[in-house]
């Protein structure tokens, strides 16, 4: 799916339909759909559902969206990208099945979520990876490894220009100019500024104390709205950098960083970013997947790109009435197998197989 064509509806509620060559007959009966990846029943399955959050996974799950509606005759969801915040205060608020946030539930909502489920816990099920650069603009220079502490001391102003030392020593043989670094920042309150933040917390603790809620705290530069608004800023001042998911820098052709995490530097591919999911755990057992994201950020695998941003479906393990459970379950069950194909395309990681094992055992335990 191309990208710009998909971003353009954001802020739309994206409806996934079935076009009629894609029945097969015109037979209106529901059917039951099974392939090599996934063998789901449409039979008894709520007609539409809803979700609403994360805007960063909007484009997966427009193709999340895309393969549903091509499982189950005559089934659709809605996506409504209003914000991890957002998407998750309707999921508690019960005016939505699902919600996608790029943060688990905290304590607190989790508590919450037990009124809405019907007494039962809801679950934070990872399914979406996507990558965030390190896109810059300067010119002349078209290759850069930077490191958890450079990176905090640039978006602290603690660094300030482009041939400073500290950069200097992890680019030998790079000519680097006397260009004055512009840090440029999601103005908006984000799941990539909180992600990202987490990631220089526990990476590069020793330079970077701004904390991680979501708002930007590193004091210098220039903002922006959303992520194509930073990308926008980066393709038009030299000397910024900004973080960005991937794909949004591959739209305005943005160079971005190799990252080296210690084990030497890492280019952002989809496969450096799938090994990066790979080295994933989770805070505890069972079905409730919330992710210890300091195994990815302080990752220090040779070939394994750390920062990433993680988004969560976030369900009912049970409460839902009979045909929404069908539902959840089916959709879900098509984007960790089907939904995943056209990910990397499109600038996200797709989930490895041991890692779909993981969330389609929590999946199939939706009752």
């Amino acid at each position: 799916m191309n990208r710009k064509r998909s971003s353009a509806l954001i802020g739309l509620a994206v409806v996934a339909t079935l076009a009629a060559a894609g029945c097969g007959s015109d037979d209106t009966k529901e059917t039951s759909t099974s392939n090599a990846a996934s063998s789901i029943s449409c039979d008894g399955a709520k007609d539409k559902l809803s979700a609403e959050g994360s805007s960063a996974q909007k484009n997966a799950f427009d193709e999340f969206s895309a393969a549903y509606a091509a499982a189950c005759s005559g089934k659709t969801i809605a996506y409504n990208p209003t914000g991890s915040g957002a998407g998750r205060e309707q999921f508690l608020a019960n005016n939505v099945d699902f919600a996608g946030s790029d943060s688990a539930l905290s304590e607190e909502e989790a508590a919450r979520a037990k009124e809405r489920c019907a007494g039962n816990d809801a679950w934070n099920l990872p399914i979406v990876f996507g990558p965030v650069a390190l896109a810059y603009n300067v010119d002349g220079v078209d290759k850069l490894v930077l490191n958890a502490d450079v990176t905090a001391k640039i978006f602290t102003g603690a660094i300030s220009t482009w041939n400073d030392p500290a950069i200097a020593a992890l680019n030998s043989g790079v000519t680097l100019p006397d260009t004055k670094i512009t840090p440029v920042y999601r103005s908006d309150k984000s799941g990539t500024s909180e992600n990202f933040g987490r990631y220089l917390e526990t990476a590069a603790p020793q330079s970077w104390d701004k904390g991680h809620d979501g708002t930007w705290k590193g004091g210098v530069g220039e903002g922006a709205e959303k992520s194509a608004g930073v990308a926008e800023k980066v393709k038009n001042i030299a000397g910024s950098i900004t973080y960005v998911e991937k794909g949004y820098a591959d739209d305005l052709g943005l160079v971005y960083a190799q990252v080296d995490n210690g084990a030497g530097a890492v280019e952002l591919t989809a496969d450096t970013a799938a090994k990066s999911v790979d080295t994933a755990k989770f805070k505890s057992e069972g079905n409730n997947l919330t992710l210890d994201l300091a195994s990815i950020y302080g990752t220090k695998d040779a070939g394994a790109y750390p920062i990433l941003l993680a988004t969560y479906e976030i369900v009912c393990s049970k409460g839902y009435d009979a045909a929404t459970s069908i539902a959840v379950k089916n959709f879900l069950t098509v984007a960790v197998n089907e939904g995943q194909s056209g990910l990397a395309e499109i600038g996200y990681a797709p989930l490895p197989d041991a890692f779909k094992e993981r969330v389609t055992t929590a999946i199939n335990a939706i009752a």
